[in-house]
């Protein structure tokens, strides 16, 4: 039951979580998926129909960078649109952690 409610959170959380890495620095899609299997476990499938997704929303756009240890490669920076997005589900995150915490007994 404990694996099931973890991976349902993994999946609720991942545009977040991939906003906040990408507020912090512009990657290309395999850094994210490998900082994000580190910090949460995420496979790396995962992300690059996900980058796809923040990009068709307007949240991150792209641009090319030639690489000397292989092909060139695609990093995504966050847009305007995305800088918004990403403050508004940390602040729904914040608030749904907070409800949750009340729920369970955890005053924090």
């Amino acid at each position: 039951m404990a694996e099931t409610l973890r991976v349902q959170l993994k999946k609720g959380v991942m545009d977040l979580c991939v906003l906040a890495l990408l507020a912090r620095q512009e990657a290309y899609a395999y850094e994210i998926a490998s900082r994000l299997a580190e910090d949460v476990g995420m496979g790396e499938g995962t992300i690059y129909p996900l980058m796809r997704r923040l990009q068709d929303d307007g949240f991150v756009t792209t641009y090319l960078v030639e690489s000397n240890s292989g092909p060139t490669r695609k990093y995504y920076q966050l847009t305007a649109a995305g800088r918004k997005a990403y403050a508004a589900q940390k602040a729904e995150w914040a608030d749904f952690v907070s409800s949750i915490n009340r729920a369970l007994g955890d005053h924090q």
